[in-house]
């Protein structure tokens, strides 16, 4: 080799020796998170913050196999948590991506064949070879991306664990509105029949002149009105079914097979397993999402800081090139005689760029200033939410005790108003009233109990209960077979990252 390439090559051994070697910018530490050290209502008997949350808390809370079977069919089957899936498969690429980037940056193999006139003379020209770039990553510029992209990655799979927290608490709080909307038409329609019964003895006591038309026409503007919110009722009903359909990623069809029959409202312990604040961190994805983020802007600031610095450059290749004389042979392509190689090492440097490149520095500290006061907000937001989820249930389940006694009270005060009006102590009017109040007693009881169960998974959601169970993080795992079939289908690149799995 001769004399003159062994700068270049002295240039291009210190390249790749230096590679690696420097990492330029800050280097991330997690923050410290601004939580407390126990709940608001830690000394409420019905609160437990010694025991840890169960992963498939609708399980051992609910205890509803209906629901079960609706839980699981969703984490199957459900479109919007198989997007986030496919959202972390794209992670993932990204991440491979700015992995291979630390690499030869460009590699190709050329050829050519070609023929040449000029004076007179037709020449054959034949060449082929083999290029190579690299850009040496001296400063680290091409590893502050892997950690960005890496961060991002973790940052995705968060994301698919909040969707899957909020598909598994939108499927419960949708099943208990079912129940909870069976159980308001079967009050409903309990009172129908009661009101049924007042406009029977009013008309009977018209038609023997014990009293006016007025007792009769009040009974039965009592007793449409009720019939008539029965079909609201129904109306609501069926919306919420068509709402569970598409939350199962299933077409709004009957879904009464899957329901069975109208079940009562599940009822539920008093006393819930919430774990203690600090465990928010791991357990709520946006947390962790929020976090993640920030790990990945705190990589840009090193990759800006990057293009203050020179790159270094290392270009080669190899091949061979043949061109006849006209008629005469040059030789064979591939001998000896024909081949040639060069290798180049050199830098570029933006010196003059300089103010724009600080900007930039700047602009991405700050973006990361951003993103570490929204994580500090997202840690305080998700703390009230669990506050407010915890304070929802407890005095829920107190209510429901009152709404209990009211109801029981309403039910005896007509009891007692229809016996007293048919014995004439009493007017009609008083029998309306009673009867107005126990339809409204009995349907707010109704709506309280499916309150209370709907406030536990509030609470559970607030937590981020569900997110564990999760078997695996790997994305290919994340996907349906059906899907990966697709996927293998319309194009062969993922037939060795699916068989892999």
């Amino acid at each position: 080799m001769g004399s003159s390439l062994r700068p270049l090559i002295l240039v291009s051994a210190a390249a790749l020796a230096s590679a690696g070697c420097v990492m330029v910018g800050p280097d991330y530490q997690e923050p410290e998170p601004p939580l407390e050290t126990r709940w608001i209502e830690y000394e409420d008997p019905g609160l437990d913050s010694e025991s840890p949350l169960a992963p498939e808390w609708w399980r051992w809370t609910l205890k509803d196999p209906v629901l079960d079977r609706l839980v699981a069919i969703a984490l199957e089957d459900s479109l919007t948590l198989r997007s986030a899936g496919l959202r972390v498969l794209q992670a993932q690429q990204q991440l491979a991506i700015a992995v291979g980037n630390q690499y030869p940056q460009q590699q190709d193999l050329s050829g050519s064949a070609g023929v040449e006139r000029a004076n007179r003379r037709t020449d054959d020209v034949y060449d082929f070879g083999f290029n190579i770039s690299w850009e040496a990553d001296v400063w680290g510029r091409f590893r502050r991306q892997v950690e960005t992209a890496s961060a991002l990655l973790d940052a995705s799979l968060a994301s698919y664990d909040g969707v899957m927290v909020s598909v598994i608490a939108q499927v419960a709080q949708t099943y208990l509105s079912i129940r909870t909307t069976q159980r308001r038409l079967e009050v409903a329609r309990y009172n129908v029949s009661l009101q049924a019964e007042s406009v029977r003895i009013t008309e009977a006591k018209f038609e023997s002149g014990a009293t006016s038309a007025l007792d009769v026409e009040q009974a039965r503007t009592l007793l449409h009105n009720t019939r008539a919110s029965v079909y609201s009722l129904e109306i609501g009903l069926q919306q919420l079914q068509n709402g569970l359909a598409v939350l199962l990623g299933q077409q709004p069809v009957d879904l009464g097979e899957l329901l069975g029959q109208p079940r009562p409202v599940p009822e539920v312990e008093p006393r819930i397993a919430v774990g203690m604040p600090q465990e928010l961190i791991r357990r709520r994805p946006d947390i962790r999402v929020a976090e993640r983020r920030l790990a990945a802007q705190s990589a840009q600031i090193g990759f800006a800081i990057t293009e203050l610095y020179p790159h270094f450059l290392v270009n080669g290749s190899i091949g061979t090139s043949v061109t006849t004389l006209g008629d005469e042979d040059a030789g064979d392509l591939f001998t000896g005689d024909t081949f040639r190689y060069d290798l180049a090492a050199g830098f570029q440097w933006n010196i003059f760029n300089y103010g724009r490149l600080r900007n930039n520095v700047r602009l991405q500290d700050a973006i990361f200033q951003q993103l570490l006061e929204d994580y500090r907000q997202t840690v305080l937001q998700v703390q009230a939410e669990v506050e407010n989820a915890i304070v929802a249930f407890l005095e829920s389940a107190r209510q429901l005790d009152e709404f209990r006694a009211a109801a029981a009270a309403a039910q005896r005060a007509v009891d007692i108003s229809t016996l007293q009006y048919e014995d004439g102590l009493v007017n009609f009017n008083t029998v309306i009233t009673t009867l107005q109040s126990l339809a409204a007693q009995q349907d707010q009881l109704a709506t309280a109990q499916g309150s209370v169960a709907s406030n536990l998974v509030e609470v559970y959601r607030a937590l981020g209960g569900g997110w564990d169970v999760r078997s695996s993080a790997d994305p290919v795992e994340l996907l349906r077979e059906e899907t990966r079939q697709e996927m293998e289908n319309r194009t062969d690149y993922w037939d060795r990252q699916f068989s892999d799995r």
